[in-house]
């Protein structure tokens, strides 16, 4: 598999996040689009994963000052979970927050995919909630930069 992350720098790359976050979040898990879009989309950090020239992953940073960032829209196209996918860019993202001098990493994980999360550091905060009906969980990883 030829996987290519980076941080997006085009409007036709946001354009490929936002359909691939519609298709995952609004049709497949029925996320109403007033929710799943937001005011931080235009000033978010956009993460996105091509396997060849397909998008297939995305993710969505948010700077919260004081050296946080609020991971967010973590998506996998369907047909490509499973494969490794969604860990690789969350690696690229992480190492990418470190190394821009954020010191810790927040997000909202969907109740099933925690473990997911926890193999990646973080560690769980809080009682169970919900977001657009879904059940979440408050999750906090530190951040540490290699240079």
């Amino acid at each position: 598999m030829n996987l290519v992350c980076r941080l997006i720098a085009t409007d036709e790359d946001l354009a490929a996040c936002l359909s691939l976050r519609r298709r995952v979040f609004i049709e497949e898990q029925c996320v109403p689009e007033e929710i799943e879009r937001d005011s931080d989309d235009t000033s978010a950090l956009h993460f996105l994963a091509w396997v060849g020239s397909t998008p297939v992953a995305v993710a969505r940073v948010v700077n919260k000052g004081d050296g946080v960032a609020k991971i967010g829209r973590v998506a996998v196209l369907l047909a490509r979970r499973g494969e490794g996918i969604g860990g690789a860019l969350m690696e690229f993202v992480l190492t990418s927050l470190a190394e821009y001098g954020f010191t810790q990493a927040l997000l909202h994980s969907q109740e099933p995919v925690v473990g997911f999360y926890e193999k990646l550091g973080f560690a769980t905060e809080g009682e169970r909630f919900f977001e657009a009906e879904i059940p979440h969980f408050a999750m906090r990883k530190r951040l540490y930069s290699t240079g």
